[in-house]
């Protein structure tokens, strides 16, 4: 398993689980940061088509703001891998130990470097949050959610300032809030 979203301003945080029979691992499989969105689709559905089971769990910025990024991120991990179907044997988590799912685990720094049914949970969750993200932009017009997925750069800061936060920014991370943004005070 393994998330994606974790640092981004505004959007969803996705956690995604992946479990393969050995004998069924598509081959070239790696962290999805390293992949071309073009890559990364392709992976996916041969992921899908290979895989035993394949779940993911989501979590809102208000969720986020709320609760906090490292509560909500474990919360959607554990989420995903409860979900998944059938059971995993065993659970291999990308740098995050999950010490309350009853199942056998370890969470391993670079995982998603290390392991197919991690890389392949990556590329899962950055494809599903792409996909919000350019549904957030039509609905969210002017921050160019579609181009840079949500993340810190300095468009996304230009149409924060120009702008505001969005309902879907996280508005508790730095320089994000409303109140900061209308200052001028950005991260």
């Amino acid at each position: 398993m393994d998330e994606v979203g974790r640092g981004a301003l505004a959007g969803p945080l996705v956690a995604a689980a992946v479990l393969f029979d050995v004998e069924h691992i598509p081959d070239g499989l790696c962290d999805s940061k390293l992949l071309t969105p073009q890559e990364r689709e392709f992976h996916a559905g041969r992921i899908l088509a290979a895989a035993e089971g394949v779940s993911y769990a989501v979590v809102d910025p208000a969720d986020i703001d709320e609760g906090g990024l490292q509560v909500q991120n474990l919360d959607a991990l554990r989420r995903a891998v409860v979900a998944l179907r059938p059971e995993p044997e065993y659970v291999i988590c990308d740098h995050f130990s999950l010490e309350d799912t009853g199942l056998p685990h370890v969470g391993l720094p670079k995982a998603d470097t290390l392991s197919a049914a991690v890389a392949a949970a990556s590329i899962v969750a950055k494809v599903s949050r792409d996909a919000f993200m350019v549904e957030l932009d039509a609905e969210h017009p002017g921050y160019g959610f579609a181009r840079h997925k949500g993340y810190s750069c300095d468009e996304h800061w230009a149409a924060l300032r120009a702008l505001g936060p969005s309902p879907v920014h996280r508005r508790s991370f730095r320089g994000v809030g409303s109140w900061q943004t209308s200052l001028g005070l950005d991260a």
